[in-house]
């Protein structure tokens, strides 16, 4: 998993301690040394890695190299802003939580409040978090779920924000419980 702040990465794990997901944590991957995502793993007993590399196709190779010493069904993207290389999107199935309905507000640069600002100026009537595989250009791969907020007429960006993010782990959590169901059906 590759993270950020970490809060989705807490409503994963709460969700595996009390049964709702029937998955394992593997590794905790981040670009920031200060991403508060590593304190929680760490405080989880999950291992963590703090990317060393500063260009993609440097980056792709060190996490090839690190990965291949876990069992890695699924990697999950929740605030890493950087593309993923070829190479992994070949070996891995990858997903990726973005904070509109794609494709409106996505691509390079839009994220975070960056993208509850532009939907609040826009004018939205709805918006919500998409999460959708993982290609080698920003927000495009094929979505799997979109979930819809509305947009209250004093809408800020922040209120925004709490609101995606609210719907985002639910989502988040649904659709990794289809990846584990699909999992379980195919070893039958």
């Amino acid at each position: 998993m590759l993270l950020g702040n970490g809060t989705t990465l807490q409503s994963i794990i709460d969700n595996i301690k009390n049964g709702i997901l029937d998955a394992k944590i593997n590794l905790v991957v981040s670009d920031n040394k200060n991403a508060y995502a590593l304190k929680r793993a760490s405080e989880n007993n999950i291992p963590t890695y703090i990317i060393k590399g500063n260009s993609s196709e440097k980056i792709d190779l060190e996490l090839e190299n690190i990965l291949k010493n876990y069992d890695i069904d699924l990697i999950v993207l929740v605030g890493y802003l950087k593309l993923i290389g070829k190479n992994l999107i070949n070996k891995y199935t990858i997903i990726n939580t973005h904070p509109s309905l794609l494709p409106k507000f996505g691509g390079k640069g839009m994220y975070g409040m960056n993208v509850h600002k532009a939907v609040v100026e826009a004018k939205e009537k709805i918006s919500g978090p998409t999460v959708h595989y993982v290609n080698d250009k920003y927000d495009e791969g094929n979505i799997i779920s979109q979930t819809i907020v509305k947009l209250d007429k004093d809408e800020t960006p922040e209120s925004l924000s709490a609101k995606v993010q609210a719907a985002e782990k639910i989502q988040l959590t649904n659709v990794l419980k289809e990846f584990i169901q699909k999992k379980e059906k195919n070893k039958v």
